[in-house]
């Protein structure tokens, strides 16, 4: 078996992803009969079928479904060497791509960046927000601030604060439904939070009194949530340094429950090497410490 050409893994990636080939012709800026004839020719060389026609687009086989941690390997090391090259002999030039909650990375990281721009023009920066961990040791990103304990070996990891979070209302909602003086009273109020469970929510909600209901507006995304409470649907839990900006939303129950969680910058040890890295790494860590000091109760 030849190794077949990176170009071909990208358009099987780029199908797998979108479900069709013309959404992921359009994705890559090819033509789809291009993009056609590289899936084939991927298929030929592996000598396996990747993807079966359905009403609802190209379904992928389980031979796909084995690849794809691979090819999305392959991927992140692809990007990270075009962004170590970006940065080649000029220490204050190039990429760095960054990875965060969707809170951190929508509210809390770009007055930092806005704030690093001007002493550092040459630097590039992307954003991927996620709630789940992006794998730093396969080159998925090169900074991440992460609200858990980093486990894996060969990272830089330096644990800044915790950030705590407590409950809040939009002055519209007080003004309409009154504030709850106690957690008692969180019954009679609509409520904001996660639609899944998981055993951090279910620990949650056995420190509300709520007699076994749940939320009233439930969505996966964090930044839905609080959208969600600025827009007045309800109460719901905040960071108390993202509410702190906002003088329209107002502590609910203060002292009476809340909850905190780590907060860690970390990046590959192999990057401290690289000024653009390392100087990104630094900044960071002072303007989230300043932001975690006004996130305490």
């Amino acid at each position: 078996m030849i190794d077949p050409d990176w170009s071909l893994y990208r358009a099987f990636l780029a199908v797998l992803t979108e479900g069709s080939l013309s959404a992921a012709a359009r994705s890559l800026g090819l033509t789809q009969p291009t993009l056609g004839r590289q899936v084939a020719e991927l298929e030929r060389v592996l000598g396996v079928a990747l993807f079966i026609r359905s009403p609802q687009g190209l379904k992928p086989t389980d031979a796909a479904l084995e690849l794809a941690p691979h090819a999305r390997a392959m991927a992140g090391a692809a990007s990270a060497l075009v962004r170590a090259a970006s940065g080649a002999g000029d220490s204050t030039r190039g990429v760095v791509r960054l990875t965060a909650s969707e809170i951190v990375g929508a509210e809390v990281l770009p007055p930092i960046l806005a704030a690093f721009r001007p002493l550092h023009p040459g630097v590039a920066v992307e954003m991927s927000l996620d709630n789940q961990q992006q794998d730093l040791l396969r080159g998925e990103a090169d900074i991440a601030v992460r609200m858990v304990r980093p486990t894996q070996d060969a990272l830089v990891a330096r644990r800044l604060a915790d950030t705590h979070l407590g409950l809040y209302a939009h002055r519209r909602y007080v003004e309409a439904q009154g504030a709850p003086a106690t957690l008692d009273d969180l019954r009679d109020h609509a409520l904001v939070g996660f639609d899944r469970e998981t055993p951090f929510l279910r620990a949650l909600m056995q420190r509300l009194p709520l007699g076994g209901r749940g939320f009233d507006f439930r969505a996966d995304s964090d930044l839905a949530q609080l959208a969600a409470v600025r827009a007045g649907f309800g109460v719901g839990f905040i960071q108390h340094g993202v509410a702190r900006r906002d003088p329209d939303l107002i502590p609910l129950c203060p002292g009476q429950i809340g909850f905190q969680l780590e907060v860690w910058l970390v990046m590959h040890e192999d990057l401290r090497a690289t000024p653009r890295m390392r100087t990104m790494f630094d900044y960071l860590a002072e303007g989230l410490t300043a932001f975690l000091a006004t996130s305490q109760p």
